[in-house]
């Protein structure tokens, strides 16, 4: 059976990254191959724009920095900086069919210049190079969306979502959705008649050592003084001292 190559791609704040947003990519991984249907052979993780607008969101300047940190022991996750660099915010749609229109364009033309570690535009390609060998006789990347099952739900949200993005997303791309027990995506699925027209388009994936660590929570823990250690790595709580990050937000 042939094999689909999948580049899961998470946007998100990550605000700031937490040692749970990294799970998500190896039990996607994990679970997808599994499957036999595909075969995982790269991550993307696309912070936000800072034009995004939600509450203490900082810099991307800085997100961007945490991440880096974040991914300093994974060879096969990769930051992605392009979307935090367009002049303004994108939706979710138009930074999937970016970086698969990239990666696909990249793998063909066979350029190699750049950085393996960041998917800036100037980087792209040396990344891409090393795809190569899972992508015989030019066969194309999908780039899929990586999701908690919150963002699938928010679908049905009236107005949170144009229709002709949910087509895009669900359609063209794909989600990895993950869930907890005692979620039910599939019910959600049903009751959505363009989600259950691609179903075949979405992975559901049981997060079974469940973590309820949030971005939020450890922003909370920051501004009262709490420690983090444990969630974060040590590289990235360190970054936020030396930076006086987090902790002021409650006096602003």
């Amino acid at each position: 059976m042939t094999q689909s190559k999948i580049v899961l791609l998470s946007c998100g704040s990550y605000n700031p990254p937490t040692n749970m947003h990294l799970r998500m990519f190896e039990i996607a991984r994990d679970q997808l191959n599994r499957q036999g249907r595909y075969h995982v052979i790269g991550g993307i993780i696309s912070p936000v724009h800072d034009n995004y607008g939600k509450k203490d969101l900082i810099s991307s300047t800085h997100r961007c920095a945490l991440v880096r940190l974040a991914l300093q022991d994974s060879d096969w996750i990769h930051l992605s900086d392009w979307e935090c660099n367009q002049e303004g915010w994108l939706p979710t749609r138009q930074v999937l069919q970016y970086h698969q229109n990239k990666l696909n364009s990249c793998l063909n033309s066979n350029e190699t210049t750049g950085n393996k570690r960041s998917l800036s535009d100037s980087e792209v390609p040396q990344w891409v190079q090393q795809t190569q060998k899972f992508c015989p006789n030019n066969m194309g990347i999908r780039v899929k969306l990586l999701c908690g099952a919150d963002l699938l739900e928010s679908f049905g949200t009236p107005g949170l979502w144009k229709d002709c993005d949910i087509e895009s997303i669900v359609g063209d791309h794909g989600l990895a959705v993950i869930t907890r027990a005692g979620t039910d995506p599939l019910k959600f699925i049903y009751e959505s008649d363009v989600l259950t027209k691609y179903q075949n388009n979405i992975s559901i994936i049981t997060e079974w050592i469940v973590n309820e660590v949030s971005s939020t929570k450890i922003r909370r823990a920051l501004r009262r003084g709490e420690s983090v250690k444990y969630l974060l790595s040590n590289q990235i709580i360190d970054y936020i001292k030396n930076n006086g990050l987090y902790s002021v937000l409650d006096k602003q």
